[in-house]
């Protein structure tokens, strides 16, 4: 699900500021998504360059797939939080993961043409700028991997956030200490 950003005032060549207010938004708006993600666009649909905000929620399961109609190489950059970029063989074995962090050291990934892929929030509130070739067509913008669930497959795709979680595990240091403590707030709270 995506919503178009709307400008302030009738000039369509104003600038558009990546502010505090734009994130909470798109933060809150990914919260209340039953997918426990938004994307905020600031491009058309049939534009040549696709940018937007990609606000994402630690149990918002994104389905491993590719992109192979057109050459669409995507960039993420976190702006707030933390996410792991994962690709993928063709038989769906994990081959990498790398952590991009709005506090570095790693801040953006680059995931290659045709490469399997998925990303996971790791922090609540992560928000990403994403930008990748168009025009975007929802019939032919990806291909599935047939190997990971349907994403309306809600139990079976946390069970797949938590086996990326586990198996990438060594990159993910603190995460699990921090994980148990959010994890007794929420009991205690």
């Amino acid at each position: 699900m995506s919503k178009r950003y709307t400008r302030e005032g009738a000039d369509p060549l104003s600038l558009i500021p990546i502010d505090e207010a734009l994130l909470d938004d798109a933060s809150a708006s990914a919260r209340k998504s039953p997918r426990r993600r938004l994307i905020t666009r600031f491009h058309e649909h049939e534009d040549p360059l696709q940018r937007m905000l990609n606000a994402v929620e630690p149990d918002s399961y994104v389905r491993p797939h590719r992109h192979t109609s057109a050459y669409k190489p995507e960039a993420f950059v976190a702006l707030r939080g933390s996410l792991l970029v994962i690709r993928f063989d063709d038989d769906g074995a994990p081959l990498e993961g790398v952590i991009a962090n709005a506090d570095g050291p790693v801040r953006g990934v680059e995931v290659p043409y045709k490469a399997w892929h998925c990303f996971i929030a790791l922090r609540p509130g992560t928000v990403v700028f994403e930008v990748t070739t168009g025009p975007y067509d929802p019939k032919t913008g990806k291909d599935y991997a047939p190997w990971a669930p349907p994403e309306d497959d809600r139990d079976a795709g946390l069970a797949f956030i938590a086996q990326m979680r586990r198996h990438f595990e060594p990159l993910l240091p603190g995460l699990s200490a921090i994980d148990q403590i959010e994890a007794e707030e929420n009991d205690i709270c």
